[in-house]
């Protein structure tokens, strides 16, 4: 069963989802994307073994965790991770971050590989934002604070999603739809900001010792194959799943193939 926890940390009421197991092998730590909330994992923490323990929380400011001030970092998120894990006394822990969440994945495990013995990035990249798109996130701050959330977010669910998803009927879309109009205006503009101001991680990969199972929606518009590549070259112990038929978040567009994606490698790696 699926529960909704809170803890505090550091003055932070953290939210988190959790599928508890009684003798864990290992533990999954699920991070969301921009700008979403845990609620996007709750097809993967459903089926998960009864040794694996999963949780999925709500990055500072998201969902329902709170935040003490509205400057925002991917390195204040990861130390918020890093704090998240001790406090919990969790072990053998396994990351999996889709878009952001791999960011901040990826500064984990600079920052404190102790604390990771595997790495999930979905959809995500090592690469600090270009020119190009730093404009783009300044343009869209300018935009919500003018006009609110609507506009952005229904632009911004437009490029998610595969074309086989928006045809398909699916409730996704208007599920992050109203994930997007829930949040902060202010907690989004942060965010972006700190999307633009994140550093490049490509030099971290190669000191990845932890096995690392890339995955990309065959039709994500955000993130290219080539970037995907980057991460999966760059890795000594990696492997690269390629989802047919999903966007930017095959967790929520294919969730039976993610899964099978998800405990294959559990099983390979943790499990065996």
């Amino acid at each position: 069963m699926i529960e909704r926890r809170f803890v505090e940390i550091n003055d932070l009421e953290v939210s988190y989802l959790i599928k508890p197991s009684d003798k864990p092998k290992v533990t999954i730590v699920f991070i969301h994307g921009f700008p979403f909330s845990s609620e996007i994992w709750r097809k993967q923490l459903e089926p998960l073994d009864e040794n694996v323990q999963g949780i999925a929380y709500d990055i500072r400011g998201f969902g329902e965790s709170s935040t003490d001030h509205p400057f925002f970092s991917i390195d204040l998120f990861a130390r918020d991770l890093c704090r998240f894990i001790e406090t919990l006394s969790l072990e053998n822990v396994v990351l999996c971050g889709v878009s952001m969440g791999g960011y901040i994945a990826l500064r984990v495990i600079e920052i404190a590989p102790e604390l990771i013995s595997g790495l999930i990035l979905c959809d995500t990249n090592a690469s600090s934002d270009s020119n190009e798109g730093k404009l783009k996130r300044f343009a869209s701050i300018d935009e919500i604070m003018r006009n609110g959330t609507d506009k952005f977010a229904e632009n911004f669910v437009a490029n998610l999603f595969s074309d086989h998803t928006l045809r398909s009927g699916s409730k996704v879309p208007e599920f992050i739809r109203e994930l997007i109009t829930s949040t902060l205006p202010q907690v989004i503009c942060s965010t972006q900001l700190a999307l633009a101001s994140r550093t490049d991680s490509t030099g971290v990969l190669q000191a990845v010792k932890v096995p690392v199972l890339v995955i990309r929606g065959a039709d994500d518009r955000l993130m290219t194959q080539e970037q995907a590549d980057v991460l999966k070259d760059s890795v000594r112990d990696s492997e690269l799943e390629i989802i047919p038929h999903a966007g930017h978040l095959p967790n929520c567009e294919a969730p039976a193939v993610f899964n099978s994606k998800l405990k294959d490698y559990l099983s390979k790696h943790f499990l065996s």
